[in-house]
């Protein structure tokens, strides 16, 4: 499976007003999530992909939709493989 199927099936399950979101629509927006939801999001993504989110990174950009997450993980893996070498 990948990152953003594993995110889009958490968040099918999580929150009932996903049904049938596209990945590119805004959670947000959608009233799909809340600032709480924001948190469970956060926190699904630090333990299932094993990564730090910083304070500075919760932002709509890394975090507003499906696509979104994916790719901000994405990213976060490519730096941490990076600065592992």
């Amino acid at each position: 499976m990948t990152i953003l199927e594993e995110i889009r099936v958490f968040v099918a399950e999580s929150f009932y007003a996903a049904t049938g979101l596209a990945d590119d629509a805004s959670l947000l927006d959608t009233g799909t999530i809340d600032s709480t939801g924001v948190l469970e999001l956060i926190t699904f993504v630090e333990q299932r992909f094993g990564i730090a989110v910083g304070e500075g990174e919760i932002l709509p950009e890394n975090f507003d939709s499906i696509e979104r997450i994916a790719a901000f993980v994405e990213k976060k893996f490519s730096r941490e493989r990076g600065l592992a070498r």
